[in-house]
């Protein structure tokens, strides 16, 4: 009785996923993240008579170099309709508190954006788990919650920690107030001095300045639901771990893990198996924006920052404080160039594409898009 009842939650749930994306796919096009429409010979080609061709095109849009798009593509007055009825958990200073440098996200944002968002992630979750459940029944097992974890990705300055936090603060709020950690993968950089000694620190964010094996048996022992799990915390005035001070982890809901290699895959020894950190993620966003914006809020965060963190003379950077804006602009452009930007293209733009989810940024943070994977 108990296999028939789980059986019927399983397929009821995802009917429901199927009915909803039926319903996505009848009111949206099918676009590559970037891409450009194609057009027809000799003429462009208006968004109106796209969709007009997409309604007997079974929805299915080609990209520049003739692939179909796994995604559906949402700008955000369209994307701010699925909300349906989910309620708002915010106020505007929790927003304030929850808000990284240089990132101003309003709360008619946090409607648009994350409150459709929090009701996707919420059936996804919900189907899961109901699988979860199909698949104990079937080998016998007691009935065990296994933890749902999201990562989240993109590049340095696009606004990924703001993301992670409204979405634990969001997630935590839903009915049944699930237990939510938010995990960085700043702490599972090697330290300073090992950094050092292996010529790594003008890699650090790059693939090889983390401890991948312990990060990826983290990560598995979460999905494993063991309990009291210790994470390095990391501190970004210093630049560095913090001696003898950890994240306790234990046992979850949901975790959410944010950094900007985590949705990358590779690195292996060709013909051996490979496990990688992305094998135990159930949803995964992708926050995006074009390099000319990023580039523009790296360095207008740095300058903020020489005015206040850098300050500080436990700060890593103190010695950028009394730089000139002339000088501390070099110098930003500088760091881009060498650093960020080659850690950008080689290994974490890639890597876009293998999100569930993606959320495009225009000017000033703004998001103006959302790229959800169909295929």
């Amino acid at each position: 009785m108990l296999v028939v009842v789980t059986l019927f939650f399983c397929s009821f749930a995802q009917m429901f996923l199927q009915r909803e994306m039926r319903v996505l796919e009848r009111t949206k096009r099918v676009v590559a993240p970037g891409a450009r429409l194609r057009t027809t010979p000799g003429g462009s080609t208006s968004l109106r008579e796209w969709r007009d061709r997409l309604d007997k095109e079974s929805f299915m849009q080609l990209t520049d170099d003739g692939r179909i798009s796994p995604y559906l593509c949402f700008e955000r007055a369209e994307w701010a309709r699925l909300r349906d009825s989910q309620p708002m958990a915010l106020d505007d200073a929790e927003l304030r508190s929850l808000r990284s440098l240089n990132d101003a996200i309003s709360m008619q944002e946090v409607a648009d954006i994350y409150l459709p968002m929090v009701r996707l992630i919420q059936m996804y979750l919900e189907a899961q788990q109901q699988l979860y459940q199909v698949t104990n029944v079937f080998l016998g097992n007691p009935a065990q919650r296994v933890p749902y974890v999201i990562a989240i990705a993109g590049s340095v300055a696009v606004g990924k920690s703001t993301t992670a936090r409204i979405l634990q603060t969001l997630l935590a709020r839903v009915p049944g107030e699930p237990k939510v950690d938010l995990v960085t993968t700043d702490g599972f950089l090697y330290p300073t001095a090992e950094l050092e000694s292996r010529g790594l620190m003008r890699r650090k964010g790059f693939p090889e300045s983390y401890d991948r094996r312990k990060l990826l048996r983290f990560v598995a022992d979460v999905k494993s639901g063991l309990p009291q799990l210790e994470v390095p915390l990391y501190s970004h005035l210093t630049y560095d771990r913090i001696p003898d001070q950890v994240q306790i982890v234990d046992q979850p809901d949901v975790l959410i893990i944010e950094g900007l290699n985590v949705l990358q895959r590779g690195g292996g020894r060709a013909g051996r198996p490979q496990v990688y950190l992305a094998d135990f993620f159930d949803f995964s966003i992708y926050v995006d924006a074009d390099e000319q914006h990023l580039r523009q809020w790296y360095i207008e965060r740095f300058m903020r920052l020489r005015d206040t963190a850098f300050r500080d003379r436990a700060s890593y950077f103190h010695r950028y404080a009394d730089l000139s804006d002339e000088e501390a602009i070099s110098t930003a452009q500088r760091i881009w160039r060498e650093i960020n930007e080659p850690n950008l293209h080689a290994n974490i733009l890639p890597s876009r594409e293998r999100a569930r989810l993606i959320l495009q940024k225009g000017v000033g943070h703004a998001l103006e898009k959302v790229f959800l994977r169909k295929l």
